[in-house]
């Protein structure tokens, strides 16, 4: 079995005073989430790197009601939950293993800021839109916009974990950025100096 990758030291910047409960939750992860299904068995290695700090890295960019589609092994939307205990995160994911791995972890890292919902994100509907709403490695932009642009209340916010062809994402999207109504959408570039491997987010405000 491969080592849990040792943290790295601008782990503690990032998250401040939370680090102690991103340990906790990390080393969680590292010791079940293979045999749970949550992650590959190439992940120990770089779980730090590639998965909290890609996280942990846009914890700036959210505020309010924040939801996060497909949360799965609570990437990225337990280890924002940890960095903004201001923010309040709605965690929807439609697979009871990770829906119990998601309660099992709120209830043990104390987190009060977390609802965890068993659905599919299209059969959620939010009283009140979402300030915020999140994914991460879920599917590709013009599959992922139907999903998530409805749930964003007028005015408010896309902002998505994406991988090195957001760009390109971004121009296949073109017809459901229009059907849905997102203006300037644009791709951030997160990290760049700070971490090993940067995080590429797309962002846009819905009307």
């Amino acid at each position: 079995m491969s080592e849990l990758e040792v943290e790295p030291e601008v782990a503690a910047q990032l998250f401040g005073d939370r680090i102690d409960v991103a340990r906790s939750f990390t080393e969680a992860l590292a010791r079940e989430g293979e045999e749970r299904g949550l992650i590959g068995p190439l992940e120990l290695p770089r779980l730090w790197t590639r998965h909290i700090l890609n996280s942990v890295i846009a914890a700036p960019l959210f505020h309010g009601s924040v939801a996060d589609i497909g949360s799965g092994a609570g990437l990225p939307g337990l280890v924002l939950a940890i960095a903004r205990p201001d923010v309040q995160w709605t965690l929807i994911e439609p697979m009871e293993r990770r829906i119990t791995w998601l309660d099992e972890q709120v209830a043990a890292l104390g987190l009060t800021n977390v609802d965890v919902v068993r659905a599919r994100a299209e059969d959620v509907r939010p009283a009140e839109g979402f300030d915020v709403v999140t994914a991460r490695a879920v599917s590709a932009l013009r599959t992922l916009i139907p999903l998530t642009a409805p749930l964003v209340r007028d005015g408010g916010e896309l902002t998505v974990l994406k991988g090195i062809n957001a760009t390109n994402e971004i121009d296949a999207a073109a017809k459901q950025i229009k059907k849905f109504r997102l203006t300037d959408v644009r791709v951030e570039v997160l990290g760049e100096g700070v971490l090993p491997e940067i995080t590429r987010v797309v962002r846009a405000i819905v009307r």
